[in-house]
């Protein structure tokens, strides 16, 4: 049976490649020259960026699998607080990134306090909280079985309530069910407005279908557990990650693949890919004894939110920094810097760069044994 360490250092491989490559999409040089494969499908589709998100929830499962049985013999409201105290810190610190840095020039150049009654509300971090919340209870209260098929009926039902939306096309930006709920309780002033329309694509009603998996990395890690280093546990994984991905692409035909809304095939297709990637891990981990290379990623596996924070933080500051009245420091340096190497590839260079730069702040925590969990 594989170890405790090794089967976290596959989790942890996981974990760090999610948030390695969730920097590197996050942070081009310029929006306007990145790689096709490193944008977000327009709508509907899928690109190799849509799986980074589902990818940190489908790790947060993970993780999930092994503190749950800590929580055996701990007092229910104990277990109740160490829930509602993470989501409660990860909520709120995704609610401040996005006020960040809660200060703004008015018209006079003055500098005045960001108005909260325009700040965003929901987003990457608030959805992985909320997800992690429900997540948890349900697989608390109810067990693992009992949530996995109210999983699958959560799926389901999204699929309904969109189905049954008031619009001629339920699945578009603005005529799906999801966004008139947001509108009404939400408000366009607190909604992301990246599309060029008030739509958050970490809206309410999307956050439940998130939840699943949530529940499918539990159930991964559960059964990496009980079967742990042998062939037939990796070779179920994978059949069960084709079998996902053959689900999804079947649902495709009726209930578009698409990100944004987070559909129901899209959960599929990514816990399916999510399970083939992990038991890959495991495989050049633990059958083929291959670690050197893991060494890097672990290093963003065993701090992922903090360094998260770096990462976002960091580029806000890069753009209050101004060169010049008309260009932040980061327009700068991909204009003055990386440009010369190319458009397109000037931009990959730049997004690699503050990714190691953010690598470099995991790794001196990590040589201090530093880890920041909540």
């Amino acid at each position: 049976m594989a170890s405790s360490s090794q089967r976290f250092l596959a989790l942890d491989v996981f974990r760090g490649m999610t948030i390695c490559f969730m920097i590197i999409v996050n942070t081009p040089g310029s929006g306007q020259f990145s790689y096709s494969p490193l944008e977000h499908a327009r709508w509907h589709g899928f690109t190799p960026t849509d799986l980074v998100f589902p990818s940190f929830l489908f790790a947060v499962g993970n993780a999930m699998s092994f503190v749950m049985t800590k929580w055996a013999n701990l007092p229910q409201s104990q277990v109740l607080g160490k829930i509602f105290k993470r989501t409660f810190i990860i909520f709120l610190c995704g609610y401040l990134l996005y006020w960040f840095p809660f200060v703004e020039l008015d018209k006079s150049n003055n500098l005045i306090m960001s108005p909260i009654s325009h700040t965003r509300i929901f987003g990457v971090l608030q959805r992985i909280a909320i997800a992690y919340c429900i997540a948890s209870l349900m697989i608390y209260y109810l067990k693992p079985k009992t949530s996995f098929i109210i999983g699958l009926i959560i799926l389901l039902l999204y699929w309904i309530v969109l189905m049954i939306g008031n619009s001629a096309d339920p699945y578009s930006m603005t005529g799906n069910f999801g966004y008139t709920i947001d509108k009404w309780i939400l408000g366009e002033n607190h909604m992301y407005h990246g599309e060029g329309v008030a739509f958050e694509p970490e809206g309410i009603l999307g956050t439940f279908p998130s939840v699943v998996n949530v529940i499918g990395g539990y159930i991964v890690g559960q059964f990496l557990q009980q079967k742990g280093k042998t062939y037939e546990g990796i070779s179920k994984l994978m059949l069960a990650g084709f079998a996902c991905l053959t689900a999804a692409y079947l649902w495709d035909l009726v209930f578009p693949i698409n990100k944004k809304l987070w559909t129901s095939p899209f959960v599929l297709y990514t816990v399916g890919l999510d399970c083939i990637i992990i038991s890959s891990i495991i495989y050049l981990v633990d059958f083929l004894g291959k670690t050197k290379w893991t060494n890097f990623f672990t290093v963003f596996g065993k701090n992922p939110l903090f360094i998260y924070l770096v990462s976002e933080v960091g580029v806000i500051i890069l753009y209050i920094i101004h060169i010049n009245p008309k260009q932040p420091l980061y327009n700068w340096l991909y204009e003055n810097v990386y440009k010369h190497a190319g458009l397109y590839f000037g931009s990959l260079l730049f997004a690699i760069s503050w990714m190691l730069f953010c690598w470099v702040v995991g790794y001196i925590l990590d040589k201090r044994k530093i880890y920041v969990r909540v």
